[in-house]
């Protein structure tokens, strides 16, 4: 229950979701209170422009994602754990595997295992059945990191994990057993504060190898350089939108971790 409300309830939340929300009130009350209409509909509209200006949106990313930032020598441990999010299972039309935005993490969790950087690599994520089902992501991650050069034999699954404190909970369970005290965390940049903090908290030796940076410096020096970028970051733009609900959705998630005693 905790796992479907926490999708649910941020929704109400979320510029996109809060919007949609006011607007529903607007169309119930344009007959008998247009006041009321016109500030719901005003508030949806700053709402959006907000949350989709690239500016505020790469300033919000950017809070998250600038904590940890790739060391410049990573140093080596006794296994690399990436966290799931990355893919979509193989259902037609699709021919294989789908890696997603966040696909980065298992290609960069095989390259640092091919750097010689820990001889094990555990994949963590199982898949939600009222979101599609399919084969565990593990699966799916286990599937790419091995056609990316990881041979079968250094590759360890948990198949059921549905959230991070379900990631770190049983990845401590598997290191337990296998007595490996020191680990790099692979995940998406702007989800290693809330990882990193979550394994701390297990009790897990966790050095952040962070990946899947939404904005990179040149792109945000670039966008801040010129009057016409300025100009064009206060227009409604996707992208914005996307990262700003990113960005937002894990800021939710720190607060409610820790509120639950996880951090």
């Amino acid at each position: 229950m905790f796992l479907f409300f926490s999708k649910l309830l941020p929704l109400l939340i979320y510029p996109l979701g809060l919007s949609c929300f006011l607007l529903i009130i607007a169309l119930f009350t344009v007959w008998k209170r247009p006041r009321l209409t016109a500030g719901c509909i005003g508030l949806a509209l700053a709402l959006l422009l907000l949350a989709s200006n690239r500016s505020v949106s790469a300033a919000l990313v950017r809070s998250l994602e600038q904590q940890y930032l790739p060391p410049t020598n990573l140093p080596t441990a006794e296994a690399i754990v990436v966290l799931g999010g990355a893919t979509k299972s193989q259902s037609p039309p699709r021919p294989w595997i789908d890696v997603m935005e966040a696909g980065d993490r298992p290609i960069h969790g095989a390259r640092l295992y091919l750097e010689g950087k820990a001889p094990l690599v555990i994949l963590s994520g199982g898949r939600i059945s009222w979101q599609g089902g399919g084969d565990p992501e593990s699966a799916d991650m286990a599937k790419l990191v091995e056609a990316l050069g990881v041979p079968r034999s250094a590759i360890v699954q948990d198949p059921t994990s549905l959230n991070t404190r379900e990631n770190a909970v049983n990845v401590k369970q598997i290191l337990q057993s296998r007595r490996i005290n020191r680990i790099l965390l692979v995940t998406s940049a702007m989800h290693m504060p809330r990882s990193i903090q979550i394994f701390k908290k297990l009790g897990i030796e966790a050095i952040p190898a962070p990946t899947d940076f939404l904005i990179a410096d040149q792109e945000f020096a670039a966008a801040n350089g010129s009057s016409e970028a300025r100009l064009l970051s206060l227009l409604p733009d996707i992208d914005g939108l996307y990262g700003f609900t990113r960005a937002l959705k894990e800021y939710i998630g720190i607060v409610v971790y820790r509120l639950r005693g996880w951090l």
